[in-house]
């Protein structure tokens, strides 16, 4: 059989799976506010979304709009996500992408990719994890360490590169079931199948395509 009908079956079969498990995937990430949410997305980056919430946990009690992050000192700003990787580059990305949203988009959270990533610290993966959390919109599939390493030991797509991991996932899958991807195979990774190398035979995913324990490729975005 080709290569590319047995990805087809075998993502289809891995999508079912995740929209049995996942009906409602939703993000761990904790907010209260459309722009407190992007926010948290900006500092996930090579960041656990348990550290994520342990910083913005009293952030978020003095933060909550686009005005708010807005009108931040940089440098206060900065120690108050210190936790965080890279820091200093979210705090700043954070203040002139909430400084964007109050004077072009009227405070308001963009609704579309075009608009999104012109946000700084807004790539891709982040304004379709924005669009489908805040929106329900899903017109693309966010990729992350967790979407790539089971891409790759699925054996679902060829690139090492995470936009490109995306748009092939995204021919791949039909579009009505991109919403269950990125938050189901999120779930599966932090707690049924871990990063670390591991005996996973008998996990779900493993026993629809036994060949995946034997492929524990490095993942490193």
């Amino acid at each position: 059989m080709p290569k590319v009908s047995t990805r087809h079956t075998r993502a289809k079969k891995i999508v079912a799976y995740l929209k049995k498990t996942y009906p409602e995937p939703k993000s761990e990430l904790v907010h209260k506010t459309p722009f407190q949410f992007l926010v948290a997305v900006v500092m996930s980056a090579q960041c656990t979304d348990k550290v994520v919430n342990r910083v913005t946990a009293p952030l978020f009690k003095e933060y909550k709009t686009a005005s708010d992050f807005a009108h931040a000192n940089p440098r206060v700003f900065e120690k108050e996500i210190s936790s965080v990787t890279f820091f200093r580059n979210k705090a700043r990305h954070i203040i002139e992408s909430a400084k964007k949203v109050v004077t072009e988009y009227g405070s308001r959270v963009p609704k579309t990719e075009k608009e999104l990533v012109t946000l700084p610290g807004v790539g891709y993966k982040t304004a379709h994890v924005i669009l489908n959390e805040l929106h329900g919109v899903s017109e693309g599939i966010p990729t992350d360490t967790h979407v790539k390493r089971f891409a790759k030991r699925f054996d679902l797509v060829d690139s090492n590169d995470l936009k490109k991991i995306s748009k092939e996932l995204e021919e791949l899958i039909p579009k009505k079931d991109w919403k269950y991807v990125n938050n189901g195979l999120v779930l599966y990774g932090r707690y049924v199948c871990p990063a670390r190398p591991h005996e996973c035979s008998e996990h779900p995913l493993t026993k629809l395509w036994p060949e995946a324990n034997k492929r524990w490729t490095k993942t490193r975005a």
